[in-house]
Formats: C-alpha cells, sequence, structure tokens
C-alpha cells in the first residue's frame, strides 16, 4: 500500500521512491489538461467520453480524486478520477477513470494510483469503492480482481453505449461493477498459479465461442480471449460472438446466485478464464 504524508488530505503525497514517481492530488490547470491528453492517447482522439479538465478540477471541490503519477521532472505518467456521492444511504466512490501513459505501463504505476485513491476516500469516511471494467478484456480482469481484489457484483449490459473509442470498436460496452472494501483489506489472488475445476460454460472451437447449459454445478467457469483488442480490430464479427455468449453466460449465472470469486490466467493453449461459484454453498 502506498505510504501518505501530508498537512491534511487535499495537500497529500507520497514520497519519492526509488524511481523517483511521486503520486499526489493535481492542483493546476496544466495538470489537468495533462490528464485529458493522457486519455486520448488511451482511448483515441476522438473518445466522446472524455472528461474535461473543467469537471476533473471541481468535483475535487466536492470529494471528488484526481491524482497524478509524476516522475522526477514532474511530467504526468498516469492519472486517476473518481467521483464521491451516496448510494443506498451509504457514502460511496465512482472510479471512473485510470490511464498510464503507454511508455510508462508495466511498472505498477496503475496499482499505485488505485492505492492513493483509496487512501484519500478511505479519509473522507468512504467504505466502498465502485468502479467498471470490460469483462473480455483479461488484463483489467487479472488487475482488478487478482491484484486488487475488487469483487465483480453487477453485469451492466452495453453501460456507455456507442462511445466512438478506438479500443471498442463498435462492441456493446458490457461491463462488470466491482467493488473494493477501503476499511478491511482485499483478498488478493494469485491468478497464475491457481487453476480450478468446475462446468466450462463456453467451450471454443476454432476460435469461436458456443454456449453450454447451466447445469447447477457449484462451481463454474467462462472462457475469454487472452488479448481481445486483435479480434475488435481485426474480426468484428467474432467478438461480437464473444460478447453475446459471455453476456448470458454472466447475466444468467448472476441471477442464478453465482458470484464472481476468481480470475485464472492464461496458460500454455488454454484460455484465461473466470470462476463463479454458487454464493449459498461457497
Amino acid at each position: 500500500m502506498t505510504e501518505v504524508v501530508g498537512r491534511s488530505a487535499h495537500d497529500t503525497v507520497t514520497p519519492h521512491r526509488s524511481d523517483g514517481i511521486v503520486i499526489r492530488d493535481c492542483a493546476t490547470l496544466e495538470e489537468y489538461l495533462e490528464c485529458v491528453e493522457i486519455q486520448e492517447l488511451t482511448w483515441g482522439r476522438g473518445f466522446s467520453e472524455r472528461v474535461p479538465a473543467a469537471i476533473l478540477r471541481v468535483s475535487q471541490r466536492v470529494g471528488g480524486i484526481t491524482a497524478g503519477a509524476f516522475d522526477a521532472r514532474g511530467r504526468m505518467l498516469g492519472f486517476v478520477f473518481g467521483m464521491t456521492g451516496v448510494q443506498d444511504h451509504e457514502l460511496v466512490h465512482w472510479s471512473d477513470m485510470l490511464a498510464v501513459r503507454p511508455e510508462a505501463r508495466g511498472r505498477g504505476l496503475g496499482e499505485r494510483l488505485k492505492q492513493y485513491q483509496r487512501q484519500r476516500v478511505c479519509a473522507l469516511g468512504v467504505r466502498r469503492m465502485l468502479w467498471t471494467f470490460d469483462p473480455l478484456v483479461s488484463r483489467n480482469a487479472h488487475f482488478n480482481i487478482n491484484r486488487l481484489g475488487a469483487i465483480p457484483i453487477e453485469y451492466a449490459e452495453n453501460m456507455y453505449g456507442t462511445t466512438r473509442s478506438e479500443l471498442h470498436g463498435a462492441l456493446p460496452t458490457d461491463r462488470f461493477i466491482v467493488s473494493w472494501d477501503c476499511v478491511d483489506s482485499p483478498r488478493r489472488r494469485d491468478g497464475d498459479a491457481a487453476r480450478f475445476d468446475g462446468q466450462l460454460l463456453n467451450p471454443v472451437s476454432n476460435g469461436t465461442p458456443s454456449l453450454a447449459s447451466l447445469n447447477d454445478a457449484r462451481r463454474v467457469r467462462v472462457q475469454i480471449p487472452v488479448d481481445v483488442q486483435p479480434i475488435i480490430q481485426n474480426h468484428p464479427a467474432l467478438a461480437t460472438r464473444w460478447r453475446e455468449v459471455t453476456r448470458k453466460l454472466f447475466s444468467d449465472s448472476l441471477a442464478a446466485g453465482y458470484r464472481v470469486t476468481d480470475f485464472v490466467r492464461a496458460n500454455g493453449d488454454e484460455l484465461p478464464y473466470y470462476v463463479l461459484t454458487q454464493a449459498a454453498r461457497a
């Protein structure tokens, strides 16, 4: 967990690490504009859901978080943005965006930004953070479920509609909504070492997934591609098939009382897969 020092919640910064990176709240117009630039680098120049600098800035006055990871020269390498509100009479924080410059990825900045955000909102009295990710993106599943210990609690069909993002293409923006505890330490998982049995609900033949019936097994598995991005770009019909199959399986399984409990990364010829367990029998 990121160590936090500072005089108050809004003065909070992280100390320099051996790599010289500091994580802190954004404070200047130039820094908010850098957040916008990183959004465009990540989701494309025509990204319709881009959050402008003004919203990034004013949200901080009402419990929002806009924080950046800065190198030793003060250049922003990544940022995180979220809003605080009330859901079912409970104070919650919605983490809306997390993005890192392409050349700075693979250095753990995403996790450090999330941990900073978690500590900041915990100081406000927030007990849960919520956000979304695409269930077909394996690296995001590993990051959210295994690295952070967040738990998918809901499947939302086409949550953001058509976004005109280079990453999404024409694929419906189905998302998992995840919950992350801000008080107790979440359970981290090992997505490489763990292997699970259980009924496979979408066997794949020649790269195309099919549907199997849900037979009330205690534990089931749902596969996803190793990397869905080339499929979206080069084989849109196949990407749509993956979306339709997994949408039905996740929706039906969650409605039947199953809960996502693990995510296992690809191993050899084996595709990555989610593990869902019947809550009543867990």
